[in-house]
């Protein structure tokens, strides 16, 4: 086996180079980071140790904040899942019109393209001290909006749009014959829901939990915003450790404890959801019509549910904007444009540098998202499998880990990168461009091998067949690791707050500063200006696309023909 592969790379140069330089790089950013951290956590002047474990473990203040980061993560992951579990049977069963999903798809995609914080500030905005809602409208005095509901209730919002994106696909697929047959034996609707739909939708329902108990342990901002001294979280903790306390060790073993719920939850996932079958796509006979499954008073009650949580959302981000037009909410609401004089003056080398890493990580993360989906697909190369999974790890692992062990990693010689571009560059493609490498892959295995042999058997290299006819037909692949990579860049924070230096920061850094500093305004304009420059963005991405797949297919097309 090692001996072909080796024979292989011989006679392809090209891919031979491709494969040791992902490797070198993996090695440099992923694994040489995670090693950095756990050599942080368990040595101390080369002596194994673990006393600092235990001294940090042992404080009293930061069991509280495990436990509250359990708790947490538990209600965000039940809640944000049943949200979308709502939205995704809505959508999928509800029978709506294509206008109107495709304004609820509009609602809920807007917090997965802002700062994972922007409804925490929305939140203050409404139930604050001087909230619109609490002060204003209710005439309350003296409420406050921090602690465990109010956090509980921004992260559900902000992250439940992926339990929608993870189960709108599962219940499109289920074969209808199924739930067909259920009823035809004499089934109500509720019993065919309860007893066939239901149980076929566990795999999704278990990732999506996942999902959403990983996001919500490795937010820092929400709960650094709105749960304060009242609900610390490990990730804040964390935070504090180092940027207050300047402790690294510290900080590292906080983080380093986000893994055991993580991995705890993950493996009770695999084990719930191994233990039944969930086949129901055989190819004999699937039903082509989705099965009625809701009358008419539920799918109003659906589209009810729904259309709350989306005026909600609609709500928050109006809000945000409004808030962004005058002098300040709560106290003066009279129309200004002052907020965005501040950050497009004081705040320009902040936006200038978020769009120049952005750039740079955009194209570097696509392109290695493609070539390492390639390469792991349609190369027999040795170790193809371990390359996946490497290049996965900083995908799956909490944020504020993968900060921490950059800064850990590279604070230092050999490799000194601390306070530059590179690193926030480097975590961005190695963190988010595995997006890319999972659309790669789920294309390549729809299409030909005989196409790429073809070429090869006409005398064209491997890296001539790659650009010629293989890259042609995955750029869909392609342009979704730039969106990804884009948005992330963008909007991401519990990695790179680590990472920022006085030579580079990011918007969303200099939103939370902004927060932190009561200057509620700037904040507010900086969140609905990353939300324009994503949306801009991502519709130029979508219009490139379309004008390039259609030459695209057109060579395609004319080559088989010829």
């Amino acid at each position: 086996m090692i001996a072909s592969s080796v024979a292989r790379l011989r006679r392809d140069p090209a891919v031979a180079v491709a494969v040791m330089v992902l490797w070198l790089l993996l090695a440099l950013f992923v694994l040489y980071p995670l090693g950095a951290l756990l050599g942080r956590v368990l040595f101390d002047d080369g002596a194994f140790t673990v006393s600092s474990v235990v001294k940090v473990l042992a404080d009293k203040h930061q069991q509280r904040a495990f436990w509250n980061s359990l708790l947490l993560a538990m209600l965000v992951g039940g809640v944000g899942t049943l949200i979308g579990f709502l939205f995704a049977y809505t959508a999928a069963r509800g029978r709506l019109p294509h206008w109107l999903l495709a304004v609820v798809d509009a609602a809920v995609l807007l917090p997965l393209v802002s700062p994972p914080f922007t409804t925490a500030i929305a939140m203050i905005f409404s139930f604050g001290p001087r909230g619109l809602i609490t002060y204003d409208l209710l005439g309350l005095r003296g409420v406050t909006v921090y602690g465990l509901t109010s956090t509980a209730c921004s992260e559900v919002l902000t992250y439940f749009p992926i339990a929608y994106l993870t189960l709108r696909p599962l219940l499109a697929g289920i074969d209808s014959n199924i739930e067909g047959m259920a009823q035809s034996l004499g089934a109500s609707r509720w019993r065919v829901f309860r007893t066939v739909t239901l149980p076929l939708c566990v795999p999704g329902l278990a990732n999506a939990f996942l999902l959403l108990f990983a996001a919500s342990l490795a937010d820092f901002a929400t709960p650094l915003i709105l749960g304060g001294n009242q609900f610390p979280v490990l990730p804040t903790q964390a935070y504090l450790q180092i940027t207050g306390l300047f402790d690294l060790r510290g900080g590292a073993v906080l983080s380093f404890a986000l893994l055991v719920p993580a991995f705890v939850v993950f493996l009770l996932q695999r084990y719930w959801v191994s233990r039944r079958f969930y086949v129901t796509v055989t190819g004999k006979g699937a039903g082509q019509a989705p099965f009625d499954s809701i009358t008419e008073g539920v799918r109003w009650v659906l589209l009810g549910g729904c259309a709350l949580v989306t005026l909600v959302i609609v709500y928050f981000y109006a809000l945000l904007l409004y808030a962004s037009l005058v002098v300040a909410l709560g106290a003066n609401h009279a129309f200004t444009l002052q907020h965005y004089k501040v950050i497009f003056t004081e705040g320009l080398r902040v936006i200038r540098d978020t769009l120049i890493i952005a750039g740079f990580a955009m194209p570097l993360g696509g392109l290695y998202g493609v070539l390492l989906g390639y390469l792991v697909t349609r190369k027999k190369i040795f170790g193809a499998r371990s390359m996946e999974l490497v290049s996965m790890i900083n995908y799956a692992l909490p944020g504020t880990i993968v900060g921490i062990a950059y800064l850990i990693a590279f604070n230092d010689p050999p490799v000194e990168l601390t306070g530059t571009a590179l690193i926030i560059i480097a975590c961005y493609v190695f963190r988010y461009g595995p997006t890319g490498i999972r659309a790669t892959v789920a294309l390549l295995q729809q299409i030909d091998k005989s196409l790429e042999e073809a070429s090869q058997g006409l005398g064209a290299g491997s890296g001539t067949t790659f650009r010629r006819v293989t890259l042609p037909l995955i750029v869909p692949a392609f342009f979704a690791g730039l969106g990804v990579v884009f948005i992330r860049s963008m909007t991401a924070i519990s990695a790179t707050i680590f990472l920022v230096s006085i030579s580079w920061s990011l918007v969303t850094v200099k939103i939370l500063e902004n927060m932190t500093e009561l200057s509620l305004g700037p904040a507010a304009a900086f969140s609905v200006l990353v939300v324009v420059i994503v949306f801009v963005v991502i519709a130029l991405i979508g219009q490139a696309l379309r004008l390039l797949r259609a030459p695209g297919a057109a060579r395609l097309s004319g080559m088989l023909g010829g």
